[in-house]
């Protein structure tokens, strides 16, 4: 937008209060400090004691990035993270534990870094900047042993979580946006859905007619040149999805997706799946090929939207269709004032 108030991820105080994936589980038992930028705040995280740890990626002693040094083991409730500066060490907590240069080396000093809480769930990396005020997702399909789950990808895209969000739920996109891989373009007009609030976002349920193209027909084991998608989308606040398809093959695909905020701008999306078949039935190489084809396309065209997205509904026009992204916009806009928020005034341009 040229103007007006638009809801900014690093402008708003709250989101730093949710938990949000940052990397697969692997990335990080490779036993080096990964750097990483959640909601414009650079953090720097590495393996600790206890699991994952998370720290602000400064040493305070002279404003070396932490990310470039190394875990130190030899420091007390360790491994810590050290500077590549001088070697001082700190713990997931930020508290100096380590100076080499003193003479009771591990003594540390009161002061420190800036700590974040970090955690593992489902086999990713989740951090929250401060104290959350929700739990990481329940993701029902996790703990159904009927399911498995498949890893497909995290990678950045210049896209605003909400945006992401939106076109997540959006029925009408599909025609259009997918025309390639399973829409139906001389089927435009999208089917009714329903929306169901709960304490940690929605759940909206419809269905969906849909081509089989290709891989799709031995993904979900139908020789049919149509079918239906039974949906069940889960939106979680802010910036997180899981939405579960049915076909009438009695195949079920869960797909989960986070827009993991970088900065305004910038998201770090991680998708991951669960299906109730076996690898013997689908390849998770399969998998991945088909969900990597349709995210591609949505790529595309979300990549070209605006990123500072206003919550109001007189700046931008909305069809009946846009229901969730209006539901969603209200939602945000309730969780900014209960904490006493407002979105951004943004200048015009130029």
């Amino acid at each position: 937008m040229a103007e007006g108030v638009a809801m900014l991820a690093t402008g708003q105080r709250v989101f730093r209060r949710f938990w949000y994936p940052v990397m697969p589980e692997a990335l990080l038992r490779a036993g080096r400090p990964v750097p990483f930028t959640l909601l414009g705040t650079e953090i720097v995280l590495w393996w600790g004691k206890d699991g994952p740890a998370a720290v602000t990626d400064r040493c305070p002693h002279r404003g070396a990035k932490l990310s470039l040094g190394f875990v130190d083991a030899d420091v007390p409730d360790g491994p810590a993270i050290a500077c590549p500066y001088h070697g001082w060490a700190f713990g997931a907590d930020g508290r100096c534990r380590k100076v080499p240069q003193a003479h009771e080396p591990l003594r540390g000093m009161k002061g420190g870094t800036t700590g974040h809480h970090a955690a593992l769930r489902y086999g990713w990396v989740w951090v929250a900047l401060e104290d959350p005020i929700a739990p990481i997702p329940e993701i029902a399909e996790a703990a159904d042993p009927a399911f498995r789950q498949i890893d497909e990808f995290h990678e950045e895209w210049a896209v605003s979580g909400l945006r992401l969000m939106e076109n997540s739920f959006d029925m009408a996109h599909l025609s259009y946006v997918h025309a390639n891989t399973f829409g139906i373009l001389e089927e435009p007009r999208p089917a009714p859905v329903e929306i169901e609030h709960t304490p940690w976002g929605f759940v909206m349920r419809g269905e969906a007619p849909v081509t089989n193209k290709g891989i799709s027909k031995e993904l979900i084991r139908s020789n049919e040149e149509r079918t239906v998608r039974l949906i069940e989308g889960r939106w979680f606040l802010p910036f997180m999805r899981a939405s579960r398809i049915d076909y009438p093959t009695g195949l079920t695909h869960v797909l989960v997706t986070a827009a993991t905020p970088i900065d305004d701008r910038r998201s770090m999306i991680c998708q991951w799946v669960y299906r109730n078949d076996t690898e013997a039935d689908s390849p998770a190489e399969k998998v991945i090929a088909f969900d990597r084809a349709v995210t591609t396309e949505d790529r595309l065209v979300l990549e070209s939207t605006t990123w500072d997205v206003p919550l109001g509904m007189s700046e931008e026009l909305h069809m009946p269709s846009d229901k969730p992204g209006i539901e969603m916009r209200r939602r945000l806009a309730t969780l900014l004032a209960e904490h006493g928020e407002a979105e951004a005034r943004l200048a015009p341009a130029g």
